[in-house]
């Protein structure tokens, strides 16, 4: 019999709450409905799923999975889907009957479990919103979803219904030659079902991720432009974006305390302007100091924040940021209102300033340029950056990368179709867009030095005032890109990456080797463009 949240217990049974049964699930222990955030430590605690950190944070580990498995990720090809799917390496194929199979086995599981629902929503837009149950076997998992996503109101709760449902249980793993995955770990998305089948694997952000991904599936059908970004609001109402894969900056650069933060992940760009999809944060956490990133680090000392694979020191459980003997992709869930300046809901005006996030491993991009729209649309479909180390599985140093619209991996559709969408709200509405290089300086990874984060604020927020807007610029010879002579608080000397080198002719070794990549990579995207964004890139 389910058990319910005390504050919740009599509107739910007043409403039309639908039950497990509709998923085809026959729970044979108890079920906990939308527990709050203490029952949720109190259950996680007894179960031994982890620890109490020092300040009231819930810390656990997830080893040996501490970051995503884009590998073992499948889109069920059906009916349903067709051609609308880019399939390939990035969303691979998973055919009906063995999605079926796979889902059989894993609510044979978790009706062998206690279980843990949870009732949210993706997206802050009320026109544009997703109704998501996630059931899972760990209270803790159940705490991410509810850090994660929207929390709804009880009267909201009151009369739920779920249009889209997350069956996790990592606690199974999938059989290759049965279910048709290429390990025992697999992140199943099935349109026509509205499932999402999760296995194998106990790191959260497969959780969030894949719901992410049936937005950004869904929402262009909508009109609505869904990004792999952050998002936040000056006192003027300007809103800015930040694109960029995990590690780029995306969290710490949006999270400004002269500025409201929206969100620090997945938006959507509507008729309306700018909302977030979730209700939280996930940062990175890696060396994380209360000088550097004081709002983050503030979050992390907060009851009901989520550390995962972060170590606590023995006796003490005092956290140290600084030890990656787990992983270098420490994380933190919160939900968003834990940044003072957060704003709530999660929704903005169109934005003014659109800003791409590099690391660029090879030390050879500039610091920060201004970009042309067809250069925006170029740089936007390459996604050029570095995967750092622990986002992924196997990736133990930063390495060159091209992920379309920065964010491949979460896109089911083709990057053309969100390239589209973006250049025709960037005409509309007159964004400005930017290049901004949070990577290396000086030389490569290894012999240069990662860009200082000091400089980095300085140069966005010369772009959020307009400081940049008429300030003379030069053009760099090899990637073409508009370069600003002065930017207040930054040396001039590092705006031009080629001084920062002690060799002048390995960079332009480096940055030609850099440039054949981006057009090598491009190739996939002529006949899909128009000549000219072709001719934006690299000379």
């Amino acid at each position: 019999m389910a058990t319910k949240s005390e504050g919740l217990e009599q509107s739910i049974e007043a409403g039309t709450l639908a039950g497990l049964d509709m998923h085809g699930l026959q729970p044979q222990k108890a079920v906990h409905w939308n527990l709050s955030p203490v029952q949720l430590y109190e259950k996680a605690l007894e179960r031994g799923e982890g620890r109490l950190a020092h300040m009231g944070a819930f810390a656990t580990v997830t080893s040996p999975h501490t970051g995503r498995s884009p590998k073992d990720r499948f889109t069920v090809r059906e009916s349903l889907t067709g051609d609308n799917v880019d399939w390939g390496s990035v969303n691979i194929p998973l055919s009906e009957e063995h999605f079926y199979a796979l889902r059989e086995d894993v609510i044979a599981f978790l009706n062998g479990q206690e279980l843990f629902v949870r009732d949210a929503r993706g997206g802050a837009d009320p026109n544009h919103s997703l109704n998501v149950r996630v059931v899972t076997h760990n209270a803790w998992h159940n705490l991410f979803a509810y850090n994660m996503f929207l929390r709804p109101t009880p009267e909201e709760l009151a009369g739920f219904q779920p249009e889209f449902t997350v069956l996790h249980a990592p606690g199974v793993r999938a059989d290759p030659d049965k279910h048709g995955t290429t390990s025992g770990t697999f992140i199943v998305v099935n349109f026509k079902e509205r499932q999402v089948l999760i296995g194998g694997s106990n790191y959260a952000g497969e959780i969030k991720k894949s719901i992410f991904s049936v937005m950004n599936y869904m929402l262009p059908d909508q009109g609505v432009l869904p990004m792999h970004c952050s998002a936040n609001v000056g006192d003027n109402g300007e809103s800015a974006l930040f694109f960029g894969l995990s590690g780029t900056g995306k969290t710490t650069l949006s999270a400004d305390p002269e500025r409201s933060l929206i969100g620090d992940d997945e938006h959507g760009w509507g008729s309306s302007g700018v909302f977030n999809f979730e209700g939280g944060c996930y940062a990175k956490t890696i060396h994380l100091s209360p000088e550097r990133e004081p709002e983050i680090y503030r979050a992390t000392q907060m009851f009901g924040t989520i550390l995962e694979n972060v170590v606590l020191h023995e006796g003490t459980s005092v956290i140290d940021f600084d030890d990656a003997s787990i992983t270098q992709n420490t994380r933190a869930s919160y939900p968003i209102h834990y940044i003072p300046n957060a704003v709530i809901p999660g929704r903005g005006d169109h934005p003014q300033n659109v800003i791409f996030l590099t690391a660029d491993a090879f030390g050879v991009l500039p610091p920060i340029s201004k970009l042309t729209p067809d250069q925006a649309m170029y740089h936007f479909m390459s996604g050029y950056t570095a995967k750092v180390a622990g986002t992924e599985r196997g990736v133990t140093e930063p390495e060159a990368t091209f992920s379309a619209c920065f964010g491949a991996p979460f896109l089911p559709r083709h990057p053309g179709v969100y390239a589209r969408m973006l250049g025709e709200r960037i005409h509309a509405h007159g964004a400005r867009v930017w290049l901004v290089n949070t990577g290396w300086s000086g030389g490569s990874y290894g012999v240069g030095s990662r860009m200082k984060l000091a400089y980095t604020r300085a140069m966005v927020r010369a772009v959020l005032v307009g400081e940049l807007d008429h300030v003379e610029t030069v053009t760099d010879p090899i990637f073409g890109l508009s370069i600003p002579s002065t930017v207040s608080e930054v040396p001039a000397e590092i705006l031009n990456p080629r001084g920062t080198w002690a060799d002048g002719a390995d960079y332009d070794t480096t940055a030609a080797k850099l440039a054949a990549m981006f057009k090598e990579n491009f190739v996939q995207f002529e006949g899909q463009v128009q000549e000219e964004v072709r001719a934006a890139g690299p000379r």
